[in-house]
Parts: C-alpha cells; structure tokens; sequence
C-alpha cells in the first residue's frame, strides 16, 4: 500500500458562496468517515475533490492536503492512480479475462506474485457476494454484485491506495457491513457517501451534506448506539427475507427477533 498517514480536507464554500463553517476534516489509516445528505447535496463534490487532489481550483474550493502538503502540479497531472481507488454503484468489466487471470496480472502489476494474495483476494469476494463465482468465470459475465464483490476485495486485499471512495454501497449487491470490515480492517482510509443509517452509523463520524456545502459534522451519541442496536436487529431480519426470496422459499415473520 502506498505510504500516506493522513488526509485532511481543508474548507471551502457551498453553491450559494457561503463559507463551510468547519476548520478541517483529517483521517489517518482504518479511518471511516459517512457522508449524508439528499440527492444534489454535494455527496458526490466531495468525492471528486478529494479524488483529483483539489487545491482550491475546483466548484467548491476545498484543499486536499496528503501528509499536511497540497501535491504538486505534476503529481496531481500523474492523476490519482496509487493514491485513490473508487468504488461505484456500477462496475463494467471490459477485458475479456476470467477472475483467476485479473488478480494474476494485478498482483504482478504491484509485485505481489507468489504472495498468496491472489487467493486470498478470491476467497474475500466469495464472503461479499450472495451468488459465488468461479475463478475461472469470465469478467464480463459476472452480475453487478459479482463485479463489485470482487473490485472490493481486489482493493482492499491487492490494491496500493491508501484512500478508498465508496459510492452507495447499498445499492452495489454485497454484504455491506463485511465490505466496510473488509477495506477499514486493512487499514484504508474509507469515505463512504450512503443514505443507509445502519451503514452511516458504521462510522464514528459523520459529514452532514446540503446546498453542496459541508454543513455539520456528527458523531454517534448514546441514542445513536441503540439505534444503530436496533437497525442490527432489522437487518437480520431483512436479510434472512432476502435468503429466503432468493431460495424460492416463502416468507415468514421470525418472532425470535423481535
């Protein structure tokens, strides 16, 4: 993994010019931090910023600062690869390789061959996915679940970048709470951009987003932590639907939850 201790995002303004009111935002490795706020409120800026290194040159005139430094003009035209990896709501496949040769030539491409990781990456993508593939299943076969199950495991288990950007991970057909575990357990600094509390309240900070601008930072409270108990408790109850929808089976109310 790429050496970074910190990242810390330095304010800027929202769309109507008003100043962010917060003084920084910095995280250090198996950091989380949430991102929240409606559809349009900035979610996605952040993101980008942080991506692209922002020097205050971009919509929001946020500065990103690696290490406590901006980086220079030539390494931010080098671009953002080895220091940021990004997983969306999609993942599309174009080379025509199976699984088994993908992780190959990316271990080969950090040096990592003969390492075991290869496996080890495979075996993480099986625990993701609700369908297990093949490692000699073709890429572009794969189901978006499939496809994203096993860019998070490829990133966390073989990927150099220290920070993560994760879009909307409830919507990417993965077991959400193992792929948080996964990356944050790896020592990844992980923004997570979700409207899922349950996935919110996995981290021990929250930005709150609107009018494209930062406008509070949370942590859990008390009341938070049982509430983040209770959504636990849903979700088990959610995912044990969702296993048996899947398996053909009817559904029925589990009294053993409640």
């Amino acid at each position: 993994m790429t050496n970074l201790e910190t990242l810390e995002i330095l304010p800027g303004r929202d769309r109507e010019g008003q100043a962010e009111s917060f003084g920084s935002i910095r995280l250090e490795a198996g950091d989380c931090l949430a991102v929240v706020g409606p559809t349009g409120s900035g979610k996605s800026r952040l993101l980008a910023d942080i991506e692209w290194a922002a020097d205050g040159d971009t919509p929001s005139g946020r500065r990103i600062l690696w290490d406590g430094a901006a980086l220079s003009p030539r390494q931010r035209i080098e671009g953002s690869v080895g220091r940021v990896a990004q997983i969306s709501q999609t993942m599309n496949f174009l080379m025509d390789l199976t699984v088994r040769e993908f992780l190959r030539f990316h271990a080969q491409a950090h040096g990592l061959e003969d390492s075991g990781l290869e496996e080890e990456a495979y075996g993480e993508s099986q625990k993701l996915t609700g369908e297990g593939f093949s490692p000699d299943a073709r890429l572009p076969g794969l189901s978006g679940g499939q496809s994203r199950a096993l860019m998070i495991a490829d990133v966390a288990t073989l990927g150099a970048a220290p920070v993560v950007l994760v879009d909307e991970l409830e919507n990417a057909g993965v077991d959400r709470r193992a792929a948080m575990a996964l990356l944050a357990g790896r020592g990844r600094m992980v923004l997570l951009a979700t409207h899922d509390p349950a996935m919110a309240l996995s981290c021990p900070r929250r930005l709150v987003m609107g009018r494209g601008g930062v406008r509070g930072i949370l942590e859990p409270d008390p009341d938070e932590g049982l509430a983040r108990g209770e959504l636990d408790r849903i979700q088990e109850r959610i995912e044990l639907w969702r296993s048996a929808l899947r398996s053909g089976e009817r559904l029925r109310v589990h009294p053993g939850l409640d």
